[in-house]
């Protein structure tokens, strides 16, 4: 929120400049983005009267002027203006001067063969507005070679403040100054004193009041009115223009522009309404299936039953504390208004702009939560002050609801704040800091303002006096330390994702870091979101991740539509499920396993055995039991059905899935093609077994191994890795590892070679026991329907 140093002071009587006011915001918890001067950029400008103006020899839209800056000889410039004429009194700059607009520093120039000694300058190119149809035209009795932005009152700072949603008090001009006087930077000036809404005396209505009423008591549980009848509607006062435009605003009539300056100013939206276009009275209402309205940003929206709008007896006029309509808005020529005042429900508002897409700055402070108690006041000043500027008389207030005043207390315990927040400040302090800042007593309870919609508990009142006494105060205490060696604080959780994250990246595999919220047609793929978020960021982020894969396929069609030939991607992190958060590990593999050669040929794409080997790397760093795991072919509807599979520890302890895409899954999510990928349930892997004991030191076999290699014909749909189990299991002492090293199919059936590496013991392996061995594998084989190869 923006808002100048003298608006400020309107409401805070206090001496202190921009750098302290900012300096004092800072260290109360309100961040400061910016602090600018324009007078700082427009120093060098003067203001120059136009001597004479006559047509440009070469040019037809082109005048050659006589300038008086007041500094010396009159100068010659080459203006295009059409305004530009003798007499006129405007700003100049000359050779040497940077113009913000434009961004360019002048100079002499000869423009059409005739020479120029500077410009005189419009609105936009000074960064002053919008307007670029011609020069600014000063009062004739402007002082000529005087500085511009001193004369014009441009030389007050300009002071930007992000607002954190919890603070909707400080989306005023005023909060922010309560504030401040709280942190002892000045005095607050009673708001009567700045916006005189009672004094010399309080308006006296006549005539009828307004006919409107509330019949959406959850989305607008109050709706005020005043009418104003017989006024003239024309540009603001040239003060009022100042500060909107400071703001950011863009002044557009007197009417609107009072709207906006008390939005700002007291963080009250307000709307006025044409009478002469209304048909009947206005009611806050919910809207109707596929209602229509035109907003003032001439876009027109689709409304459903769960919105609040403002409509009379014709026509929507308004999306309730969002935006108003465009049919109603007020012109040039409009004489009667109704000036509405109204409390919105602050979860109807957020609801109704996300699906909508349109945000305002009304909707920004009614969706935080608006002041309730200040329905009445807001809507006499505002009267007050469209009746001194627009003339006019007022009528009646009608008030139709009531707004949400329920008084609400939190126990004051002065002992908290130092318990809770390190300073011990005084009771007396702590109540002197929480009354500043609105804050009443009823014994050991604080009673707390109508506009702090965010305290809730005795935690907040701490707060408070922290942020006021001052955060730089809470003195730095080391924490204690145990004596001796300090204990490992890791988890074994915390350890083994090291581990898998060390293993990942010396596979060659990269890191992603993706959402963790995901479209809802994306998690549909993956058995559906359990976790939907009723205020995503956007509808593509509604859907906490079933999968880790979605985030991974995107990262992949965003690497390949960049040119990236070899993409491989490993992510951990969380999936969501019904019954909890599980620990995941993921890995993408996409594109060219390798690059072609003279070797090899054409490049080779991945296939599944390519993710296998990362996912048993990966579970063997972990500490899975590798050796042990069984694989389970189809992996499920996500993968491919011929393509993948699933190890574990048995079918109810699956440690990890991996294979191809299911190609209708791959289409959906327009994955790159041939991907491979795998998950890896971290969570599912189990702990390993310790005694307390430290491990015993490794020593080698005294003895080499012996190998002997074993050629079987096997049934087709008989798995390599079942044959490989019930070799190891023919002798599981000596027998120290089984390979697979061939596989060959021929009108025989198909054949698989085994490598088998026999560990010694004590001595060294006679004929007849390696017969024995030897003979155990083959009958363990034939059980499984193999045959030795002759």
């Amino acid at each position: 929120m923006k808002f100048t140093l003298s608006w400020l002071k309107k409401h805070l009587e206090t001496d202190a400049d921009a750098a302290s006011v900012a300096e004092t915001l800072t260290s109360i918890g309100l961040e400061v983005e910016s602090v600018t001067n324009p007078a700082a950029l427009l120093g060098p400008f003067r203001i120059a009267r136009v001597l004479t103006a006559t047509p440009h020899p070469q040019a037809d839209k082109l005048q050659v002027l006589t300038v008086d800056s007041g500094e010396g000889e009159p100068l010659q410039v080459v203006c295009g203006a059409p305004n530009a004429r003798a007499g006129l009194v405007g700003v100049f700059g000359g050779a040497g001067t940077f113009v913000p607009g434009p961004a360019f520093t002048l100079g002499k120039a000869t423009i059409r063969g005739v020479e120029s000694n500077g410009m005189m300058c419009s609105a936009r190119e000074l960064q002053l507005g919008e307007d670029h149809d011609g020069i600014i035209e000063l009062p004739a009795d402007a002082p000529v070679g005087r500085g511009y932005a001193e004369w014009a009152g441009l030389d007050d700072a300009l002071i930007d403040v992000a607002i954190t949603p919890n603070r909707q008090d400080c989306m005023g001009v005023r909060g922010i100054a309560r504030d401040l006087a709280a942190a002892g930077l000045g005095t607050l000036r009673p708001l009567d004193e700045v916006h005189r809404f009672k004094a010399p005396a309080p308006i006296e209505p006549s005539g009828s009041a307004p006919d409107v009423r509330t019949d959406d008591p959850e989305g607008c549980p109050a709706f005020y009115a005043q009418a104003v009848s017989g006024l003239t509607n024309g540009p603001s006062p040239p003060w009022m223009q100042q500060k909107l435009k400071a703001a950011g605003q863009k002044p557009i009539s007197v009417l609107v522009d009072i709207t906006n300056l008390l939005s700002i100013d007291l963080g009250r939206p307000l709307h006025v309404y044409d009478s002469a276009k209304l048909s009947g009275g206005l009611v806050a209402r919910r809207a109707k299936a596929d209602e229509t309205v035109v907003a003032l940003n001439g876009k027109t929206y689709t409304l459903d039953e769960t919105m609040t709008v403002i409509a009379d007896d014709a026509h929507v006029h308004d999306i309730g504390g969002i935006m108003g309509g465009e049919l109603s808005g007020v012109s040039d020529t409009t004489t009667d208004v109704i000036i509405e005042c109204a409390f919105f429900d602050p979860s109807h508002i957020a609801r109704t702009g996300q699906s909508l897409t349109l945000t305002s700055d009304a909707r920004q402070r009614f969706e935080r939560g608006v002041d309730p108690a200040f329905l009445d006041e807001g809507l006499a000043i505002a009267t007050r002050m469209v009746i001194e500027h627009c003339g006019g008389t007022a009528s009646p207030v009608t008030r139709s609801g009531a707004p949400p005043l329920g008084e609400r207390r939190v126990a004051f315990d002065p002992a908290l704040t130092l318990a809770i927040g390190g300073i011990n400040v005084a009771e007396a302090e702590q109540r002197a800091i929480l009354e500043r800042l609105g804050f009443t007593f009823d014994g050991e309870a604080a009673i707390v303002p109508s506009w702090r919609r965010d305290i809730d508990g005795p935690a907040d009142l701490v707060e408070e006096v922290l942020r006021i006494a001052g955060y730089d105060k809470i003195p730095s205490i080391p924490l204690p330390r145990a004596p001796g060696v300090a204990r490992p604080t890791a988890t074994r959780a915390q350890r083994t994702e090291r581990r898998l994250r060390r293993a990942a990246a010396a596979r060659g595999l990269d890191e992603a870091i993706t959402w963790s919220f995901i479209p809802e047609a994306e998690a549909a793929h993956f058995g559906g979101g359990s976790a939907i978020l009723f205020n995503p960021i956007s509808e593509e982020m509604k859907a906490m991740r079933p999968s880790l894969l979605p985030g991974l396929i995107a990262a992949a069609r965003r690497n390949a539509d960049r040119g990236a030939t070899s993409i491989r991607l490993f992510e951990i992190g969380r999936r969501y499920l019904a019954e909890g958060e599980r620990a995941t590990a993921a890995i993408l593999l996409a594109g060219e396993r390798g690059p072609r050669d003279w070797q090899s040929g054409k490049a080779q794409g991945f296939d599944p055995f390519d993710a296998k080997a990362d996912v048993l790397a990966l579970l063997e760093a972990a500490g899975a039991p590798v050796g042990n795991l069984q694989l389970f072919a189809n992996a499920g509807a996500t993968w491919h059905p011929g393509r993948s599979a699933t190890l574990g520890l048995g079918p109810k302890t699956i440690l990890a899935s991996f294979g191809e895409l299911h190609p209708a899954l791959a289409k959906a999510m327009n994955a790159p093609a041939g991907t491979m990928a795998a998950e890896l349930y971290i969570d599912a892997i189990p702990a390993p077994r310790w005694s307390g004991r430290a491990r015993a030191a490794f020593t080698p076999p005294a003895l080499q191994t012996v190998s002997r290699d074993f050629a079987f014909l096997v049934p087709a749909d008989l798995a390599a890795e079942t044959m490989q189990r019930a070799i190891r299991g023919a002798d599981k002492v000596r027998i120290a590892d089984v390979r697979l090293f061939d596989r060959f199919e021929s009108d025989a059936g198909l054949s698989l070679a085994f490598e088998v590496i026999l560990q010694p013991g004590e001595k060294s392996f006679t004929d007849a026991e390696i017969s024995t061995i030897s003979a155990s594998i083959v009958a363990s084989a034939e059980k499984l329907g193999a045959r030795l190869r002759g």
